[in-house]
């Protein structure tokens, strides 16, 4: 008994010093139930409670930094397992992964109308991609490209970042670049490509190819029809 009372009169200064229950714990191997009923009248001064509080914080903090950690390693994990089951592609795999890109992304020609074969997106990797696709499985030449820029207005200032970045990624002059417009900028805008990780849009277009997008509509029904949903 004589005990109890002295590990609670040393928790209760512990505690007046400030600690937190865990840290007292450390030193008074009780049950917590036990700390917290020997502890409930003890009153703390502010900078205590403040010194409690931040220890909280920085906590919550080095809790959320593990989370992170452990959650970027699963993430590389699956990817890096995901990676490799993909392997080196054949020419009619990449052929058929155009179709689809473009089936997504392209320009579809309107009963009784021409139309150009027009790709557009934002994604740089999905573009370098397209444009593989265009010269290496469909043939055509790089003068047969051309490229138009689609930004929001706001980003005037970054016209030449913009350009530059696409030009490095697709790997084309900047002759190819043809015309560049600015869209009206929308304040509560749920892009999450913002700021300078933004770079606007960007369309793909080849020189006299309706032939080539009424191809392509052909290609995109075979996919269809050989896959059984039509």
């Amino acid at each position: 008994m004589r005990a109890k009372i002295e590990e609670k009169q040393e928790a209760i200064e512990l505690r007046k010093q400030g600690l937190s229950y865990a840290e007292i714990l450390k030193q008074i191997p009780v049950a917590k139930s036990s700390l917290s009923l020997w502890l409930k009248s003890v009153k703390l001064a502010k900078s205590q409670k403040q010194r409690l509080t931040e220890k909280k914080r920085l906590s919550a903090l080095r809790g959320a930094l593990s989370r992170k950690t452990k959650r970027i390693a699963l993430t590389k994990e699956i990817k890096d397992k995901a990676r490799l089951e993909i392997g080196k592609l054949s020419k009619r795999e990449l052929f058929l992964i155009g179709v689809a890109l473009y089936w997504a992304e392209g320009t579809k020609e309107k009963e009784g109308h021409s139309s150009q074969a027009v790709f557009s997106n934002s994604d740089s990797g999905m573009i370098k991609l397209y444009l593989k696709w265009l010269l290496s499985v469909v043939h055509l030449k790089k003068n047969q490209i051309y490229f138009v820029i689609y930004i929001h207005e706001n980003n005037k200032y970054r016209l030449d970042e913009v350009k530059n970045y696409w030009i490095r990624k697709t790997g084309f002059p900047k002759e190819n670049f043809r015309y560049v417009y600015f869209k009206k900028h929308i304040i509560n805008t749920k892009r999450k490509n913002t700021g300078n990780n933004y770079f606007g849009l960007l369309k793909v277009s080849a020189l006299e190819s309706s032939f080539l997008n009424r191809k392509i509509q052909g290609w995109i029904e075979g996919i269809s029809q050989h896959s059984g949903v039509v």
